[in-house]
């Protein structure tokens, strides 16, 4: 069986809990781009957790045979972008989460936060 869009959502989100990751949401924009179907969107302290999401969800996804197609941000650490086509990821620290502003962008929307349980 092959894993839908919003299986390896869920599964990039935990991913992302794994590693201490805060405020995800999850955005669905297919009834507004053709670029992808969602965006995940969560939060590190530092760096090296920024890193840490980042590594955690690339990694996690390669062992159920799901490769990044791109990737940036990792020189900087600031923003790491992980595009898997059918959705894209974006860990950011906070200040650049609130500078960017994807959530008021992209508000149209529909989005789902994540918690840890």
């Amino acid at each position: 069986m092959t894993a839908t869009s919003q299986d390896l959502v869920d599964v990039s989100t935990k991913l992302a809990l794994s590693k201490k990751a805060e405020d995800i949401v999850i955005m669905d924009v297919r009834d507004l781009t053709s670029v992808t179907d969602f965006f995940i969107l969560c939060s590190g302290n530092s760096d090296t957790q920024i890193k840490a999401i980042a590594d955690a969800i690339t990694d996690g996804l390669e062992q159920e045979d799901v490769l990044v197609w791109h990737k940036e941000g990792y020189h900087g650490l600031k923003w790491i972008l992980l595009d898997y086509v059918d959705f894209v990821v974006h860990v950011f620290q906070k200040e650049a989460r609130e500078f960017y502003g994807l959530e008021k962008l992209w508000g149209d929307a529909r989005m789902t936060r994540v918690e840890d349980n």
